[in-house]
């Protein structure tokens, strides 16, 4: 009955975003309640393709719907001033940590965001079932025209690997862009630097290691490992680039969403090292139970060595009780066999324009603002994140902390690599979320009550029924 309201509701959603029909403009900018405004503005143009030089300022309304996460809102208070002074479009924005929810009946009514600040695996499933129903804007001419303050295109600002990614070029076949990288950055085990020196320990390099270097922390009742366990969407640090390591080429079968690749021994090799978690009694007791900031928490009293994370952590966690001297560090993940590539998930918020925005040229307009080196060093200024774009990092290095800083090493470790990690859009009509799917198997691998071939199994089930229509 859930399953079916929910399809009801994206159904609906859809139909609301591909109308495009407006009926109620809010009253003032930085709201998190009003309805998003969708009042077309002078200059509005079609939904792709065109013109798509610059527009002159003062034209009309521009209406934003931002997820407000760990990094905050102040750089989107901050960036909405400096466009409106910039082009002298007024901007109406809804910003709040369940935009998601917030945004979806004002939608089915007809009121549609002209841009949006919400991932493709949040929660609510907005992004995604636009994804899948065809319902977001192309944005591959804007990233083929200028920049907002120069005549180089757009794509050459934008770090190599993201827009060919998964993440922002969805369909399978197409190299058209449809989401816009937002924040990138590092996502792996994240552990206390000074705990380390101060036992000197080494950190683990293959799977034999980090069980090795767990049995020792377990003598001194340290856990190896915890995680946000009811939100195990965090554990996708270590899976991806864990299969990825042990799987070379044939990986592109998991973002292609290929039967049988699940059950490939060498996939098979990967989720025994997770159900090893557990067997092993390498998990921290509660983990399961624990939302992201209980299990932070723990990790940062020493109760845990390793948990999934980005860079966000520090500044989310900026209150929170730590052991003395707890300093922010980051390794890849383990591989299988030493000399295989460690591949360091490229953690990355996502941008996108709804294909009926009303004030579709004023979107793009504020989309290429979000490039230029003044908006990126505020990003870093005032979040401490850092946006996928070429120079970014040198950008942010006088705004951001040393632990922040140190966190994108991960990437120049020893045969260390950036992964991308984006599914292929399922076919229209698929019930089939891949994301409950595997973060499910992980929960009850973690809990006992599935192995890790099973977990291959039903991972592989999953994938045979989408390829079915299902």
């Amino acid at each position: 009955m859930r399953k079916l309201l929910s399809i009801i509701l994206a159904a609906l959603l859809i139909a609301a975003l591909l109308a495009g029909c407006a009926n109620e403009t809010p009253s003032s900018g930085g709201s998190t309640s009003t309805p998003a405004a969708a009042t077309p503005a002078p200059d509005s143009g079609s939904s792709g393709g065109g013109d798509d030089t610059p527009a002159d300022s003062g034209a009309g309304e521009l209406n934003i719907a931002i997820f407000q996460g760990g990094y905050g809102r102040a750089f989107w208070d901050a960036v909405t001033v400096n466009f409106e002074a910039a082009t002298g479009i007024k901007v109406n924005m809804q910003i709040d940590e369940n935009i998601g929810d917030i945004i979806r009946p004002q939608i089915v009514a007809g009121n549609v965001p002209d841009f949006l600040n919400l991932n493709d695996n949040d929660q609510t499933g907005i992004v995604a079932a636009l994804i899948q129903e065809r319902g977001l804007l192309n944005l591959t001419s804007v990233f083929d025209g200028p920049q907002f303050d120069s005549d180089a295109t757009l794509r050459s600002k934008i770090l190599g690997g993201f827009l060919e990614s998964n993440k922002c070029a969805p369909y399978a076949g197409d190299s058209a862009i449809y989401l816009a990288p937002g924040n990138a950055s590092p996502m792996g085990p994240v552990y206390n630097i000074s705990l380390f020196e101060s036992k000197g320990w080494s950190l683990p390099v293959t799977w034999d290691d980090y069980f090795s270097l767990g049995d020792k922390a377990l003598a001194d009742g340290i856990a190896l490992q915890t995680y946000q366990g009811i939100y195990p969407g965090y554990m996708e640090s270590y899976l991806w680039p864990a299969l990825a390591s042990a799987l070379g080429s044939d990986y592109a079968k998991i973002e292609s969403l290929t039967p049988g690749i699940w059950t490939d021994s060498r996939a098979v090799a990967v989720l025994e090292q997770f159900e090893k978690i557990y067997t092993g009694g390498y998990l921290m007791r509660g983990t399961v139970g624990l939302n992201h900031t209980e299990s932070q928490a723990a990790q940062m009293m020493d109760q845990a060595l390793f948990i999934p994370n980005g860079t966000w952590m520090e500044g989310e966690m900026e209150e929170a009780d730590r052991t003395p001297g707890y300093r922010f560090g980051m390794t890849p993940p383990p591989v299988l066999k030493a000399g295989d590539t460690r591949y360091v998930a490229a953690g990355l918020e996502q941008f996108s324009i709804p294909a009926n925005a009303p004030n579709v040229e004023n979107a793009k307009l504020f989309l290429r603002f979000l490039y230029t080196d003044e908006s990126i060093a505020l990003y870093a200024e005032t979040s401490g994140a850092v946006i996928a774009a070429n120079g970014a990092v040198e950008l942010a290095k006088p705004y951001v902390t040393d632990g922040v800083y140190g966190m994108f090493g991960a990437f120049t470790q020893p045969n260390a690599a950036p992964l991308v990690f984006g599914f292929q859009a399922p076919p229209e009509g698929s019930t089939i979320n891949v994301g409950d799917a595997w973060q499910s198997g992980l929960t009850e691998v973690m809990s006992g009550r599935m192995t890790g071939q099973q977990w291959a199994e039903s991972m592989n089930q999953a994938y045979q029924d989408i390829a079915d229509g299902k």
